[in-house]
């Protein structure tokens, strides 16, 4: 049959195309769509949330104000406060180089506490903050809170604008300066100047077994007022057991836990000069020897301790050799 046969096609343009003339045997095919260019492809959008995720991820923690406060006693125990950026990131606080615990901490806000350091230790001190890692933060103080506190305590707030702040920018470390507390000293003042001169002209004498009745002039020394339970009448001479007896006198200041804390031999970490030392020669649970620690040194290896009283009269014993000798234990009161 020679009738030609239409073809359908597609134009380049979408459009229905019919071609005729070919011949009806002819194989046909229906022709490949025109290619179109391909669509421009957008650019990949560059990951600015995942660069400032990992920016503040390598921020490093940052201090911006000085200590609230500059001085502290060397006994230990202030609480300071520093500002700053990222501060939840630190875990490290030295003061001169021994750790002080962090009690607070939050991004902008970090509270530590003054340890306690050796008597002979007065004068300035570095204190750096540091990362799990011990990568010390920057300090960068732009301001004079550090002098605020101690010109507004001085009651002087008109000179506050005038104080500004001595660390450097950059520095890594801002400055405590540890002083002395004026209560201990007169305590110990008392104990060095009578441990071997008894004050017999204002205090009666204990034969034999003075020693309680010594560390509680001292603790009179130190501004510790007389009450029910511990107390002397230098009129008569009567004095209560807590007084004059170092049993009597550890049972009194377990009751006092606003003026005392006890401490074992193992927590000899927390003993400062002032403190409390008691013997107990023959581990029976009484005590047997009262003393005042008079020094304290603290190193690598350890603490050691030396105590001053009477009837072992000593200015400084020292409380390991006294263990040596005369065998027993040692426990402390922590005074405040």
């Amino acid at each position: 049959m020679s009738s030609a046969t239409a073809i359908v096609g597609v134009s380049a343009f979408g459009a229905l195309a019919v071609t005729s003339g070919a011949p009806a045997s002819a194989e046909t095919t229906a022709p490949q769509a025109a290619a179109r260019p391909a669509p421009a492809t957008a650019a990949p959008l560059a990951p600015t949330t995942d660069r400032i995720t990992s920016a503040l991820a390598s921020a490093k923690p940052r201090v911006t104000s000085g200590l609230s406060t500059t001085q502290a006693p060397f006994t230990g125990g202030t609480q300071v406060t520093v500002t700053g950026e990222r501060l939840d990131r630190l875990t490290q606080v030295t003061v001169g180089g021994s750790p002080a615990p962090i009690v607070a901490t939050a991004a902008n806000q970090l509270t530590f506490t003054v340890p306690a350091t050796a008597d002979s230790v007065r004068g300035d001190v570095a204190v750096v903050f540091a990362d799990a890692a011990g990568t010390p933060a920057q300090v960068t103080v732009t301001d004079a809170s550090s002098a605020v506190a101690s010109v507004a305590s001085a009651g002087d707030p008109a000179n506050v604008t005038a104080v500004t702040d001595t660390t450097p920018a950059g520095a890594d470390a801002l400055v405590l300066t540890y002083t002395s507390d004026p209560a201990i000293d007169a305590q110990i003042a008392y104990v060095l100047a009578y441990w071997s001169s008894y004050n017999s002209a204002e205090f009666p004498v204990i034969s034999g077994y003075d020693c309680a009745n010594f560390a509680s002039q001292s603790l009179l020394a130190r501004g510790w007022t007389m009450d029910a339970g511990w107390s002397l009448d230098l009129g008569t001479g009567s004095m209560t057991p807590s007084w004059a007896s170092s049993t009597a006198l550890r049972d009194y200041l377990r009751t006092r836990t606003d003026r005392a804390t006890e401490l074992t031999d193992a927590q000899r970490g927390q003993v400062k000069v002032g403190d409390i030392a008691q013997f107990d020669w023959d581990d029976s649970g009484d005590r047997d020897h009262t003393a005042v620690v008079t020094r304290v040194d603290r190193t690598a290896t350890g603490t050691k301790v030396w105590v001053g009283g009477h009837t072992k009269d000593a200015d400084y014993w020292d409380v390991d050799q006294a263990i040596a000798t005369g065998g027993g234990s040692v426990s402390y009161f922590s005074i405040s």
